[in-house]
C-alpha cells in the first residue's frame, strides 16, 4: 500500500471517530455522579451548557439572581447530602453566588458554586477581557476548597475532588472554575468517558474512639442537671433514629437549635425548647450534639449560662471545633451517626435514666411558659401582632408535619423559633448561622424542588426584600410554595420617624400598605390580603391544599415588633446623648 494511501485512509479513520466536547463531559460527569439537578443563572459563556444539560435530563432551574440560585443549592445539599450545584456567569455572576457559598461554607452545607470565567492567559496579563477577574483566587478564602479546570480531559477529576470535598469531613462549599475556552475544547469520545470519575465513598465514616466515648458517659453519668443541645449537624446527619434512641435512653432534657427542631417532636416530654433560659442557667453536664458553641449559644459563657459550672461533652467531626471558646472535658470527635451509635452500645441495657427530679423541674417550667404564651396566640386582632398570627401558623404546620417551613426576618424570625412547633426533622429551613437575610425564597424553591413536600415560607417584609423577585421562578415552575409576608410596613417596626424633620422616611420604614400579593399575581399565582388570623388561616390552608404558587400579605400591626428582634444586644447604641 503507498504512502498516500495510508495517509488518506488514517485522515478518514480520525474524521470517523466519535468525538466530545467539554460541555458533554461536564454533563456526563455530573450525571455519572448521580447529579441530577441546577440552580443558576444563564449567560455569558454558560448559557448553552444550561441548555444542554436539560436536553440530556438534568433538571435545570433558572433563577433571576445568582445569590438567590446559591442559597437554594446550598439548602439542597443540606436535605440531601449531595453537593447542591450552582452555576453563575463570570464575573458579576460569580461574585453574586459568593455571598451564598460563604454561607454554605459557614453553615457546613456542601454546595458547588460552579461559575465560567475568563481565559488564564488574559486574566493573568490583566489585558482587559469580558467580565475579567481572578475568579479563583477570590473564592480560595470564603469556601473549603476551590479548584480550576483547564483541560477537558481533567473535568472528571475536577469534579471528582470537588464533591469529595464538599461532602467529605465537615461539609462545605467548594468554588469550580471553568474558563470559556474548556467548554468547546475537543477530544476523543472514548477517551474522555475513561476521563471520568464515580467518586466512592465520598463521606466516608468517621469513628470515635472507644476512650472519647467512654470518657463522655462518665461525665455524663455524673450529672445531677444534664442537658442534651441538639444542632443542625445533627439534623444533616440524618441519624434520626440513633439520635431519638440517645436521648430516650439517656432520659436528659433535650433543647433543638432552630433547624433541629423535628429531631424529636418539639411537643416530646424531654424538649426543654420552652424552658430555653433555665436549662442553660442551670444544667451542669452539657452535650454538643452537631452544635457549635457560636454566637447562638453566646459562646458557652456569660449571663444566659448562669454562674454555675459547667461541663461539656461535645459531638463533632471536626477537631478544630473543640475548645474554640470553653474548655472541653469530654471531646467525641467523628461522624454523629458513628458517635452517637457509638454511645448507645456503650450505655448497654444497664444505663439509669437522668435525674428524676431535674427532668420534673424543666418539665414544670416549661408547661408553665406554654401555659402563659397559650392566651398571646389566639387572638384575632385586626391590624395582627405576631403572636396571633404565628398562633394561626402554629396550628397549620401541627396539622401539616410533612410541611416544610423556611423561615426568616427580625421579629418574624425570632418569635416563630420559638412558637411554632416542629414534628420531623429537616421540617424547619432558616437564616442558620451566619443570621443572613434573602434566603428565603431560595431555600423555599429548593425544598419543594428536592422533597416533593409543600413549602410555607414565612418572611418579615424587609427579609422578603432580597430575594422577592424570585416569586416569579416560583410561578414558572409552578411549584407547592405559601409565601406569607408579615408586613409591618418596616424594618423591626413600621413606625420609626425621620428626626431631622426632612421629608425622607426614616431608614427603617417602607412604603406603607403595600400590597406584596399583587407581585404573585402578576406572575400568576394567588395573591391574598390577610387582616386577621382567620382570614391567615383560610388563606394558607387554601393555599396548601391546592399546592399553588400562593403569596399571602399578612397586615401586621407597624407598631409590632421590637428593635433587632430578639438580638439587639448586637446592634451598637450610641454613648453620646443629644443636649436637650
Amino acid at each position: 500500500m503507498s504512502a498516500v494511501v495510508q495517509s488518506i485512509d488514517a485522515k478518514a479513520a480520525e474524521t470517523e471517530q466519535e468525538l466530545t466536547d467539554g460541555f458533554h463531559l461536564i454533563i456526563d460527569a455530573l450525571k455519572l455522579n448521580d447529579i441530577k439537578t441546577i440552580y443558576g443563572v444563564p449567560g455569558i459563556p454558560i448559557t448553552d451548557f444550561g441548555r444542554m444539560a436539560q436536553e440530556e435530563g438534568i433538571r435545570v432551574l433558572s433563577f433571576r439572581h445568582e445569590q438567590n440560585a446559591g442559597y437554594a443549592a446550598a439548602i439542597a445539599g443540606y436535605l440531601t447530602k449531595k453537593p447542591g450545584i450552582c452555576l453563575t456567569v463570570s464575573a458579576p455572576g460569580f461574585l453574586n453566588g459568593l455571598t451564598a457559598l460563604a454561607h454554605a461554607t459557614t453553615n457546613c452545607f456542601p454546595m458547588i458554586l460552579i461559575s465560567g470565567s475568563s481565559e488564564r492567559e488574559i486574566v493573568d496579563l490583566q489585558q482587559g477581557d469580558y467580565e475579567e477577574m481572578d475568579q479563583l483566587a477570590i473564592a480560595k478564602p470564603l469556601c473549603k476548597a476551590a479548584f480550576r479546570v483547564l483541560h477537558a480531559a481533567d473535568i472528571g477529576i475536577g469534579l471528582a475532588r470537588a464533591i469529595r470535598a464538599a461532602v467529605s469531613g465537615r461539609p462545605g462549599g467548594v468554588y469550580l472554575d471553568l474558563p470559556a475556552k474548556l467548554f468547546g475544547q475537543v477530544m476523543n469520545a472514548e477517551a474522555g468517558r475513561k476521563s471520568l470519575v464515580k467518586v466512592i465513598d465520598a463521606a466516608p465514616a468517621q469513628i470515635p474512639a472507644p476512650s472519647a466515648i467512654k470518657r463522655a458517659l462518665d461525665v455524663l453519668k455524673g450529672a445531677k442537671r444534664p442537658l442534651i443541645i441538639l444542632g443542625k449537624g445533627a439534623a444533616y446527619a440524618q441519624a434520626d433514629d440513633d439520635i431519638r434512641a440517645l436521648v430516650e435512653k439517656s432520659g436528659v432534657p433535650f433543647l433543638p437549635m432552630s433547624m433541629a427542631k423535628g429531631l424529636l417532636p418539639d411537643l416530646h416530654p424531654l424538649c426543654a425548647g420552652a424552658a430555653r433560659s433555665t436549662v442553660l442557667k442551670e444544667a451542669d453536664v452539657v452535650m454538643l450534639i452537631g452544635a457549635r458553641l457560636n454566637w447562638l449559644l453566646s459562646h458557652g459563657k456569660g449571663k444566659s449560662w448562669g454562674e454555675l459550672p459547667k461541663k461539656f461533652i461535645q459531638i463533632d467531626i471536626e477537631p478544630k471545633e473543640m475548645d474554640s471558646n470553653v474548655e472541653i472535658v469530654a471531646p467525641v470527635v467523628g461522624d454523629i451517626g458513628s458517635c452517637v451509635s457509638a454511645l448507645l452500645a456503650a450505655m448497654g441495657n444497664g444505663w439509669t435514666a437522668g435525674p428524676s427530679d431535674w427532668v420534673q423541674k424543666v418539665s414544670t417550667k416549661r408547661e408553665e411558659n406554654v401555659a402563659k404564651m397559650a392566651p398571646r396566640l389566639m387572638n384575632n386582632n385586626s391590624p395582627m401582632d405576631y403572636h396571633g398570627a404565628l398562633g394561626v401558623l402554629r396550628t397549620i404546620i401541627k396539622e401539616r408535619p410533612d410541611a416544610i417551613l423556611v423561615n426568616e426576618g427580625a421579629n418574624t424570625l425570632d418569635l416563630a423559633r420559638g412558637v411554632i412547633d416542629l414534628y420531623k426533622p429537616r421540617k424547619r429551613l432558616d437564616v442558620g448561622t451566619w443570621g443572613v437575610m434573602g434566603i428565603g425564597m431560595g431555600q423555599a424553591i429548593a425544598a419543594a424542588v428536592e422533597t416533593g413536600h409543600p413549602v410555607l415560607a414565612v418572611e418579615g417584609d424587609s427579609a422578603f426584600g432580597f430575594s422577592g423577585m424570585e416569586v416569579e421562578t416560583i410561578c414558572r415552575y409552578n411549584l407547592p410554595v405559601c409565601v406569607v409576608i408579615f408586613n409591618n410596613n418596616g424594618i423591626y417596626r413600621g413606625t420609626d420617624v425621620n428626626k431631622s424633620g426632612g421629608a425622607d422616611p426614616a431608614t427603617t420604614v417602607f412604603v406603607a400598605g403595600s400590597r406584596y400579593d399583587k407581585m404573585m399575581e402578576a406572575f400568576g399565582g394567588v395573591g391574598v390580603n390577610a387582616t386577621t388570623p382567620d382570614e391567615l388561616k383560610r388563606a394558607v390552608n387554601a393555599a396548601m391544599d391546592s399546592g399553588k404558587p400562593t403569596l399571602i400579605n399578612a397586615v401586621i400591626d407597624p407598631a409590632a415588633g421590637s428593635e433587632s428582634g430578639r438580638i439587639g444586644n448586637l446592634n451598637p447604641q450610641s454613648a453620646l446623648k443629644k443636649k436637650a
